[in-house]
């Protein structure tokens, strides 16, 4: 049984099975214009740019224990990964708040990597 999602691209649906409703939306509403060929190439350039969220929290509760910073490096904010790593994850207060923020960090950085892939896809279009 297949569910049906008002609105959003069956094939989209399918290629990213595991996103979140939020970025499926997202995603719907720029690529409508896109043909099967040219969501299965964007989906595959963004699968590869874009983070998970648990892996982010994963990496910031790992800065409690072990190397503060982790997922800021991860998120390529390198600025705030040293001085992460250098002062404790600001005595560890920066990393409970980012552990707690850890979906808003990976959301602005899917963002970001959302459009530079349509940014790369417009590329490939004028070639």
């Amino acid at each position: 049984m297949q569910i049906e999602t008002p609105g959003l691209n069956p094939l989209l649906v399918k290629l990213m099975y595991d996103f979140t409703p939020e970025e499926l939306y997202a995603i719907n509403s720029l690529t409508q214009d896109f043909t099967d060929e040219q969501l299965t190439q964007f989906s595959m350039i963004y699968r590869n740019k874009r983070k998970d969220p648990q892996t982010i929290l994963l990496l910031s509760l790992l800065g409690l224990v072990v190397i503060a910073g982790l997922h800021r490096f991860v998120l390529g904010q390198i600025g705030m990964g040293i001085l992460y790593l250098f002062t404790g994850g600001l005595c560890l207060i920066g990393t409970i708040v980012d552990a707690v923020n850890y979906k808003k960090l990976t959301n602005e950085y899917n963002q970001k990597m959302l459009y530079e892939t349509l940014n790369i896809m417009n590329l490939v279009k004028k070639i």
